[in-house]
């Protein structure tokens, strides 16, 4: 009998070590109820991959610096960084057309996916063009001789300057815990706002960085990992003009136009990030007990108008239910599609067609 209680003994404890370590691998659960984050609402650049060929440069893109290409991750096409000094300006920046002048708004955000599967691998997002522009107004902080013209994204934390901060549920006092999830991607989401950072890392905010020091005047995006030998991957890029308060947008257009509602292909998903909008719209909708939405889908001109059509009509009834979920009676709220019917912006470019992809909340 005591044979067999040492046994089951035994056999817990091993459970509870195994479960003590896959719960550190998986981190914490993600909760996107509290994510404050708004796309800006006039599209910069839009690259989510359509169409590229895998062993190709990114054609939307320009190199700065070392071998970058694209891939295919998991069934998904994907700019994969092979070698890229991230200590300089090496990366890849976007085809914009003015690309040797400032041609970042005072407002602005920028959302991508990393993927991590490696501790000690890092992205740097840096704040000019490594390529065609001049770093006039480059700083180094003088207190602790860090550039202050860029940010670094590991896969719990982010570094601007001398500030790091990390993902919930990491302790910062342990290096291995900035590197103690399970492989996977992450969204990256960043905000300027005249002068003040924010960096999200899928539904949490990271860094708040009031007063930049360095004026943003371009993008250089850059892999970075110290050991050698694994690839950096990145997906789903946009930069936007930063967003007009969203009840200066109803009292000013009587409607809310937004193309930060996102979804998976060719469905009615709602996508994690998506979260940052509705929170806000819930929010602006309990603030004002007589305003009533009309929820309005639109799509882009891509496949026929009878899929469009049907496509838009469960998107904005999707986005609706999820409203409901949320807490808002269903009586101030109602659904329609509009298909690909009535485009604000020309379908021959990705960010004209990204334009086109939008969820409107027309008042009644």
């Amino acid at each position: 009998m005591s044979n067999s209680k040492n046994f089951i003994v035994l056999v817990w404890m091993i459970f509870v070590v195994f479960s003590n370590q896959v719960s550190a691998q998986e981190g914490p659960v993600l909760d996107w109820s509290n994510f404050d984050f708004v796309s800006g609402d006039e599209i910069i650049f839009e690259d989510n991959l359509e169409g590229e060929r895998n062993g190709e440069f990114p054609s939307k893109w320009d190199l700065a610096n070392g071998t970058v290409e694209n891939a295919v991750l998991d069934g998904e096409n994907v700019i994969m960084f092979i070698n890229t000094n991230a200590n300089s300006t090496g990366g890849i920046v976007p085809l914009i057309s003015n690309n040797s002048e400032d041609y970042l708004p005072d407002d602005f955000t920028i959302e991508f996916d990393a993927y991590f599967d490696e501790p000690g691998r890092s992205y740097r997002l840096l704040f000019f063009d490594g390529k065609n522009q001049v770093r006039l107004n480059r700083t180094v902080n003088p207190r602790t001789s860090h550039l202050d013209d860029r940010i670094q994204i590991s896969q719990n934390s982010a570094t601007y300057g001398n500030s790091t901060s990390y993902y919930p549920g990491f302790d910062q006092r342990s290096s291995t815990d900035n590197s103690a999830s399970a492989p996977g991607w992450r969204r990256v989401s960043v905000s300027f706002n005249q002068r003040a950072l924010k960096v999200y890392l899928d539904e949490a905010r990271v860094l708040n960085i009031p007063n930049m020091s360095f004026t943003p005047i371009g993008l250089t995006f850059s892999f970075h990992n110290p050991r050698g030998g694994f690839q950096g991957y990145m997906k789903d890029i946009r930069i936007a003009k930063g967003a007009v308060p969203l009840y200066d947008k109803m009292v000013t257009d009587g409607k809310i136009v937004t193309t930060g509602i996102r979804f998976d292909v060719n469905k009615a998903t709602l996508r994690p990030e998506s979260y940052g909008i509705l929170n806000e719209i819930v929010k602006l909708m309990n603030e004002n007990p007589d305003l009533n939405f009309s929820v309005e889908g639109h799509t882009d001109n891509t496949g026929s108008e009878g899929l469009n059509q049907t496509l838009s009509e469960a998107r904005a009834k999707a986005v609706m239910e999820e409203m409901i979920n949320m807490g808002i009676a269903a009586s101030r709220l109602s659904s329609v599609g509009h298909g690909q019917s009535t485009p604000v912006a020309s379908n021959d470019s990705p960010e004209g067609r990204a334009e086109n992809r939008r969820v409107e909340f027309v008042k009644f």
